[in-house]
């Protein structure tokens, strides 16, 4: 039987475990998907050594997990981040599908008011959404705990001109994430309105405080849900080399 699984930190509520257990049941496909929750980048090497067919990549070693494999694909270099890995004759590579399904997911709500766009976040997550952004032709900019740079901005520069300039937020942090459904990223959300989409990667909760607060102020809202199936499908795709699925 084929293995998969999921590499991360804490993995108890993950949203791959049971979506590729009921893929894998209602496709007739026999294989098992399994999460490996690791406390340190050092226990990923000796995993990667097992006999799997395919594991996927979350918080916190999208990046960190780059220097363990034998080669990336273009995307995945180009992002600097992998959430996907196959395995081929003993031959690990990279990928990344977050780019893809966050496309997917963004694509039915952008308009031409969203010229630019705020990223709550500069870890691997946010890589790929300002890679698919960019190639939209989204101008971005940064929000980070720690600046650094000129593009780069703290939680507390965050203001009405910025928000008036920017009609795009997408959160890329896990804050407000289960088991944390409290936490919220704290912005002027009076100067929100329904000419801005208030994106968060989060889908556990559905709603978040964040896209709470935001569509009180009229903002159009979009969780993670839909580009979590998304690049796990794009990720099965890869695993499979594009074969039929039985």
């Amino acid at each position: 039987m084929k293995r998969f699984g999921l590499i991360g930190k804490t993995l108890k509520h993950s949203f791959s475990q049971p979506f590729f257990t009921d893929f894998f049941r209602e496709n007739e496909i026999e294989a098992v998907y399994e999460n490996f929750e690791l406390q340190d980048k050092s226990e990923i090497r000796a995993l990667l050594r097992e006999d799997l067919s395919g594991v996927s990549v979350t918080i916190p070693y999208k990046e960190e997990i780059i220097e363990l494999l034998d080669e990336l694909s273009p995307e995945a270099a180009a992002i600097g981040a992998v959430n996907c890995v196959s395995f081929n004759n003993g031959k690990t590579t990279g990928h990344n599908t977050d780019a893809y399904g966050f496309h997917q997911s963004i694509k039915p709500f952008l308009t031409n008011k969203h010229e630019r766009a705020i990223i709550l976040g500069t870890g691997g997550a946010s890589k790929a959404v300002v890679h698919v952004l960019k190639q939209i032709g989204i101008d971005c900019i940064f929000i980070s705990r720690n600046p650094v740079g000129e593009n780069q901005f703290s939680y507390a520069d965050i203001n009405e001109h910025m928000l008036r300039a920017c009609k795009l937020i997408v959160n890329c942090t896990p804050v407000g994430m289960y088991p944390d459904t409290k936490a919220c990223i704290e912005l002027p959300f009076q100067f929100l309105t329904p000419d801005h989409l208030v994106v968060d990667l989060i889908y556990n909760p559905v709603k978040t405080q964040l896209l709470q607060r935001s569509e009180a102020q009229g903002a159009q809202i979009l969780n993670g849900e839909t580009m979590l199936k998304q690049q796990a499908l794009m990720a099965w795709k890869i695993w499979q080399e594009e074969l039929p699925l039985r």
